[in-house]
């Protein structure tokens, strides 16, 4: 079995679920699955969990988010995006830049944000998008994100082109909508490319069609994905961790004072532990059956 993670750079068209079924019929193995949703129409990084790595998606899914996006002024789509039904355009005349940079800054920064209708959110226990498939009104709460960077690369009216750095849970389809409602134009996304996803890059993305011939040689091991500070220890302690015996700060030296660490042996993965102020004991949060065979 692979355990690690590997990241695809997603082509337009296909969907992430349908990217995890090319993984697992590459990989031989059931255990595969993606950190984070990426919409059919959009490309680029979306990494995949492959065995025992997916016990670590939880803590790798909730990772910032890069995009190179593009959007179309004067049109507005239900989806929010260049699929979707046209529900109102517009021809002119276009914002100046200046009118452009303001509505841009009312978007940095902590904000609340509508989820598209034609989203994988949750409404009453069913995805939003099916509910507007059957016609049925959508309307989502609003969440709090944060939009670190939003910066302009392009304005060549109706189009425009961004990059953005955002927390987990942004919508750029969002996004677009919003600005293209506050600037009176109306907007869909046109295009969006995810750079980064959590510690992943688009610079370490295989392209899907090259699977076969460079996917074993690009999978990352797990321990060098967690961004957590590691210790090294002995197939001795590793054997007991993974027998359920929990650790005294005394058997790690240099152990944080708080936090969560990894233990790891000959380079792979052991467990993750958390460290708590005043307790002795370093909690197990997971072991991995990898780190614990010799």
């Amino acid at each position: 079995m692979i355990n690690g993670f590997l990241v695809i750079d997603k082509p337009e068209g296909i969907t992430s679920h349908g990217v995890v079924q090319r993984v697992r019929q590459w990989a031989e193995q059931r255990r595969v699955g993606h950190l984070g949703t990426l919409d059919p129409l959009a490309r680029g990084v979306l990494p995949m969990a492959l065995g025992e790595a997916t016990k670590l998606s939880r803590l790798l899914t909730h990772g910032k988010k890069s995009y190179r996006g593009r959007i179309r002024l004067g049109v507005a789509t239900a989806s929010y995006d260049r699929e979707g039904e046209v529900i109102s355009s517009c021809e002119g005349p276009w914002p100046e830049l200046e009118e452009l940079e303001k509505a841009l800054e009312t978007f940095r920064g902590a904000i609340r944000q509508v989820p598209p209708p034609f989203s994988a959110r949750k409404l009453g226990g069913e995805k939003a998008y099916r509910l507007a498939r059957r016609g049925e009104p959508v309307e989502l709460a609003p969440t709090d994100v944060t939009i670190e960077r939003l910066d302009l690369l392009d304005y060549s009216p109706p189009f425009l082109s961004l990059v953005v750095d955002c927390s987990a849970g942004t919508y750029v389809r969002s996004l677009a909508h919003d600005l293209g409602r506050m600037l009176g134009t109306g907007a869909h996304l046109w295009e969006l490319c995810r750079t980064r996803s959590g510690p992943f890059i688009l610079e370490q993305a295989i392209p899907l069609e090259d699977l076969a011939a460079l996917g074993r040689d690009h999978v990352i091991p797990m321990a060098s994905a967690t961004g957590v500070v590691s210790y090294e220890v002995d197939v001795r302690i590793a054997r007991r961790v993974a027998c359920g015996v929990q650790l005294g700060r005394q058997e790690l030296r240099g152990a944080l004072p708080q936090g969560l660490l990894q233990l790891v042996h000959q380079g792979r993965l052991v467990a993750l532990l958390e460290a708590e102020p005043g307790l002795p004991l370093l909690r197990t949060v997971r072991v991995f059956l990898e780190g614990t065979k010799g």
